[in-house]
Order: C-alpha cells, then sequence, then structure tokens
C-alpha cells in the first residue's frame, strides 16, 4: 500500500528506552487512498512513531464496495522497509517491478521487501468481492538489510494457535512456538487473535518487546479496558503475558518487537536515514517516470527490464508521481516529539 497523500509530512523516528508496561490509546486519522478507499492511520501519530520495528499501521474498511472499484493504488516505489498486506475480507491484486504477480486473499501474507528499490501496484481485482476490511503494516529495514535485493513473498499456509474460544495466526515472527515463514530482518511479532463470545484468553509475550493491539472488530477487553474497533493501544514493554477477554466476538492484531534504535527518516513511501537519501530516491523514481513514461504505464509492458525502480507490467494507468520535497530540511531526529 501506498502513502499517496500530495503532501506527505515528514516522519522523523528513533527507538526510545523501555518504559515499561503502559496503557496509550493513539488516536487514528482518516487519509483517502486511490479512488474509493478511506484508511484509519494509527501510525505514525503524534508523540508515538514505531512499536519494535513497525512504522506504518493503516486499518481500512470493512466498505462495503459492490458498486465501487474497491482499492485502486497505482504503481508507486518503495525503500528501506516492508510492507505487509493482510486481508479479513475481500481480495488485492499484488503486482511489482520483480514480476511478481498475486492475488492475495484473507488469511494470507503478502511480505515485499523493498530493500534499495522496487516499484508495485495494489488493486481490487474485477470482480470482487462486495467487502474490502484489512491493514497494512510497514516495518523498517535496519541499517545492515535496508539495502538488500529486494523480495517478494506470498504465504498462503500460516501457523495457527488455538485453545477454546480462541484462535491466533502468527502473521510475522514466533509465538509459542509457531513461526511465520515470512522473512523478518529485526526480532518482532505480528498475530492475528480472533475471540468468540466469552473467549478468556492469555498471550505469552517477549518481555523485551514492545506491543500494541490494534482492534478490527468487536470491542474486546485488553489489559483491563474494552477497546472500539479501528483503535490502537500501546502496551509498552515488561509484558510476559497478555490477557484477552470478549463478551461478543471480536478481532484484533497484536503487533510487537524490540525497540527499534535506529534514527529515521518516513517520507511519503521511502525509509532512509538522511535527508538526502529521500531526496536521491525520489529523484531516482522521478527520472524513470520521465524517461519511460509509456513502459511505466502500458498494461503490456513487455519482458521485465529492471531499473533503479523497474516497471510494474500489467497495470493499466500511469504511475504515481512523487510529490514535491518540503520546504524544511529533512532531518532524522527523535522518534517522539
Amino acid at each position: 500500500m501506498s502513502n499517496i497523500a500530495a503532501e506527505p509530512a515528514v516522519q522523523v523516528c528513533q527507538g526510545r528506552p523501555d518504559a515499561g508496561p503502559v496503557r496509550e490509546l493513539l488516536p487514528a486519522r482518516a487519509v483517502p487512498l486511490g479512488e474509493s478507499t478511506v484508511v484509519r492511520r494509527l501510525l505514525p501519530t503524534m508523540g508515538r512513531r514505531m512499536v519494535g520495528a513497525w512504522c506504518f499501521v493503516d486499518h481500512y474498511g470493512p466498505d462495503e464496495i459492490a458498486c465501487e472499484p474497491g482499492m485502486q493504488v497505482p504503481p508507486h516505489p518503495h525503500t528501506g522497509l516492508q510492507t505487509v498486506s493482510w486481508l479479513l475480507d475481500g481480495e488485492v491484486h499484488h503486482r511489482d517491478s520483480l514480476g511478481s504477480d498475486a492475488l492475495i486473499r484473507p488469511g494470507e501474507l503478502g511480505l515485499m521487501t523493498a530493500g534499495g528499490g522496487i516499484a508495485h501496484s495494489e488493486q481490487s481485482p474485477d470482480p470482487h468481492s462486495p467487502m474490502l476490511h484489512g491493514a497494512q503494516l510497514w516495518v523498517a529495514l535496519p541499517e545492515a538489510e535496508r539495502e538488500r535485493v529486494p523480495s517478494f513473498e506470498h504465504h498462503r499456509d500460516l501457523p495457527v494457535l488455538r485453545e477454546p474460544g480462541a484462535a491466533a495466526t502468527v502473521l510475522l515472527g514466533e509465538l509459542a512456538g509457531a513461526r511465520s515463514p515470512g522473512q523478518v530482518h529485526t526480532a518482532l511479532i505480528g498475530v492475528d487473535v480472533t475471540l468468540e463470545r466469552g473467549a478468556d484468553a492469555v498471550l505469552p509475550l517477549e518481555g523485551d518487546f514492545e506491543h500494541a493491539v490494534l482492534t478490527v472488530s468487536g470491542a474486546p477487553e485488553v489489559d483491563g479496558g474494552e477497546l472500539e474497533p479501528g483503535s490502537l493501544c500501546y502496551l509498552g514493554t515488561g509484558r510476559s503475558t497478555l490477557r484477552l477477554r470478549a463478551d461478543a466476538p471480536s478481532r484484533l492484531l497484536l503487533l510487537g518487537g524490540i525497540p527499534f534504535t535506529e534514527k529515521i527518516v518516513m517520507w511519503w513511501n521511502f525509509i532512509a536515514r538522511t535527508g538526502e537519501e529521500i531526496t536521491a530516491a525520489r529523484d531516482r523514481w522521478q527520472a524513470e517516470l520521465a524517461e519511460e513514461p509509456a513502459a511505466m504505464s502500458a498494461a503490456s509492458a513487455g519482458p521485465f527490464r529492471p531499473g533503479p525502480f523497474g516497471v510494474v507490467p500489467g497495470f493499466e494507468g500511469p504511475a504515481l508521481a512523487a510529490p514535491p520535497l518540503p520546504s524544511t530540511p529533512l532531518r532524522a531526529r527523535g522518534r517522539t516529539r
């Protein structure tokens, strides 16, 4: 998924010392995405930029799209991160400049590692399911991996842990011995938890991780208080377990990881370490658009010819142009304001 804001804010992030267990509700803001999708952006937000290496959290839907085009995000670039696509309802057609062409469905992991540079598009297929509901998340790559060769993984079978009234699907990382096949480059966890009516479950946690919970449906009780749908609750560090209860069917995403101590600059769809790197990535993308506009937008782009970002074969329509850079310098600063 892309950040398609015409004037994206500068996001500068850095890990901060462990604060111990807390319970902090983080506000969402509505952001239009493409032609007919509005997302709730929960990270980055005022005062908190990351949870472990998770640095971007969008929750969208449930949206009725039977008579709508659904998600329509044209080709756009990424650097220095991994995108994690997770669907609860509907489908998303992923294409990228590696030649990947995958239809991602509920319960399947779409994991794209941008590394030094990749381009991709995301669309609801035609025809598509009448409902669209999901989450799009980014993971910041550490210094040693942020220029790695880009890749795409599509995993249809993920480990599921079950106990009476509850099921936990491990998207990324490991929970209670169940490990996701998705490749990660920092210690982190991503889990989709489904709770039946009357469920009372306890999840084991890594004490040196920081964690947050995103409620996607229902109103589960997390750490002693209910969480409304579309809310993100930051739980801090130092927890060995997390109790979850539900008076009605509910679903949530547990995100966590070792606090990310590197400073990063996040602007538009790029993650880097300096403003100069962001400017260079933008210039690379704009140069590709200028040099090969027909190839960037053709429905049949012909043989794959990779460049700094590369062509996304099969997408009908123009790629996204990068917005203007802000007038203020792009600098890596602290993670919190």
